[in-house]
C-alpha cells in the first residue's frame, strides 16, 4: 500500500489552516478496526489543536468496553440530538471504514444535511461511492487502521503515537485480519506492528481483552449455531448458517456476539464460502467469507446488493428468512455453473 503523495499534501493543507471542528464517523454494527481506526484518528488530530468528535450509528460490542476513549464516543441510537448537532456544527467530516454513506443506515440522512462541510474518506473497501472531497481509498489495507498509521506516520510521525493510540491501532489491524490469517498481510504491515509494540502494547493483554471476554449466553449461542444451524451444500464446498431474533434472544445476544461464527466453517476442508444470516427486525444481514479465489465481494453484489473485499463481504436481504435462504441456494447454483466457484 502507497499513500499518495499529492493527497497528503491536500491533507496537511487542510488540517493546518486552523482549528476546526471535526467529526468521525463509522458504519453501522461497529468492528475492532471502525472503533480503533476512529478513536486512534481523533487522538491523532486533537494534537493539532482540532475539536474532534467520533460518532457511530449503534453500538459497539461490548468486548471492547475496555479501549481507552471508547465511552468518549457520541452512540447516534442512544442520543441523537447530540450526534445530529455535532454533525450540522461539523466543518471537516472523516468517514473511516466504510466507502459509502449509505452503510451508516439511521445516520445517513443525518450527515447528508450537512452540506457545507468537507468530507474525507479513509477506508479500505472496493468501489468507493462519489460525494468527498478528498480519497484515501485503499483496498490493498489490511484493515483501515493500517491505513490511519500510516496516515499518521506520514503526517506527524510514529513519535507521535501513544500508547493508547497503538492499542487501538493493533485492535483494529488484529481483527480486520482475522489475528493476522486474512489477506493483505505485507511487510509493512508487520513493520507497524512492531513499531506500535515499541511504543508500548502488550499483544497477550490485548488478544485476551478481545477475544476472551465473551459470555457464557455467547458460547452457547456459538454451539447452538454450528450444531443446528449449519448447512452444507454444493457437494459440502458451500457452508451457511441462520439465526433468527428469536433464537439469539434465547442465548441473551449481545452486539457483538455472532463476531467470528460466519468464519469457523471454513475450517472444514472442502468449504470454500461460507455465510451467515442474521435476522433483525426489517431485515436480514448477510455476512460471507471465503477462501482462494472465490469471490463474494462479487457475490453479494450480485445477490444481495452488498460488497466489502474478495474473500469478506456483506449485504442485506428484505424478504423472510426462509425465502433468503432460498435465493442463497440458487445464487449459489447459478454462480457455481458461472464458474466462479
Amino acid at each position: 500500500m502507497e499513500l499518495q503523495h499529492q493527497h497528503i499534501e491536500q491533507l496537511r493543507a487542510m488540517l493546518a489552516e486552523r482549528p476546526q471542528r471535526i467529526v468521525i464517523v463509522s458504519h453501522t454494527n461497529p468492528d475492532g478496526d471502525a472503533v480503533g481506526s476512529s478513536l486512534a484518528w481523533a487522538a491523532a488530530l486533537r494534537t493539532m489543536g482540532h475539536t474532534v468528535h467520533c460518532i457511530v450509528p449503534n453500538r459497539y460490542p461490548y468486548f471492547l468496553n475496555w479501549m481507552p476513549g471508547i465511552k468518549e464516543l457520541t452512540i447516534f441510537k442512544d442520543t441523537p440530538e447530540e450526534a445530529l448537532h455535532l454533525v450540522e456544527e461539523a466543518e471537516l467530516i472523516f468517514c473511516l471504514d466504510f466507502n459509502d454513506l449509505s452503510r451508516l443506515e439511521i445516520l445517513t440522512d443525518t450527515l447528508t444535511k450537512n452540506t457545507s462541510a468537507r468530507r474525507i474518506l479513509i477506508d479500505h473497501h472496493l468501489s468507493p461511492a462519489e460525494g468527498y472531497d478528498l480519497y484515501f481509498s485503499h483496498p490493498d489495507s489490511s484493515s483501515t487502521c493500517f491505513l490511519v498509521y500510516s496516515l499518521i506516520e506520514a503526517l506527524f510521525g510514529v513519535e507521535q503515537i501513544t500508547r493508547e493510540m497503538a492499542e487501538a491501532l493493533y485492535v483494529g489491524m488484529m481483527t480486520d485480519t482475522g489475528n493476522f490469517a486474512f489477506s493483505f498481510l505485507t511487510p509493512e504491515l508487520f513493520r507497524a506492528v512492531a513499531m506500535l509494540i515499541e511504543r508500548g502494547i502488550v499483544i497477550p493483554e490485548i488478544h485476551n481483552r478481545v477475544y476472551n471476554s465473551y459470555t457464557a449466553g455467547r458460547a452457547r449461542l456459538f454451539g447452538f449455531a454450528i450444531n443446528r444451524k449449519m448447512e452444507l451444500i454444493h457437494n459440502g464446498r458451500v457452508a451457511y448458517m441462520s439465526l433468527t431474533e428469536q433464537e439469539m434472544r434465547r442465548f441473551g445476544f449481545q452486539q457483538g456476539d455472532s463476531e467470528g461464527f460466519v468464519n469457523y466453517p471454513l475450517t472444514i476442508k472442502k468449504v470454500k464460502m461460507s455465510v451467515m444470516f442474521l435476522e433483525h427486525t426489517n431485515f436480514i444481514r448477510v455476512s460471507l467469507r471465503s477462501r482462494g479465489q472465490v469471490d463474494v465481494n462479487l457475490f453479494a453484489r450480485k445477490y444481495f446488493n452488498g460488497g466489502g473485499h474478495k474473500n469478506a463481504a456483506g449485504g442485506k436481504s428484505f424478504v423472510s428468512m426462509e425465502e433468503t435462504i432460498a435465493h442463497y441456494i440458487r445464487a449459489v447454483e447459478e454462480f457455481a455453473a458461472e464458474g466462479y466457484l
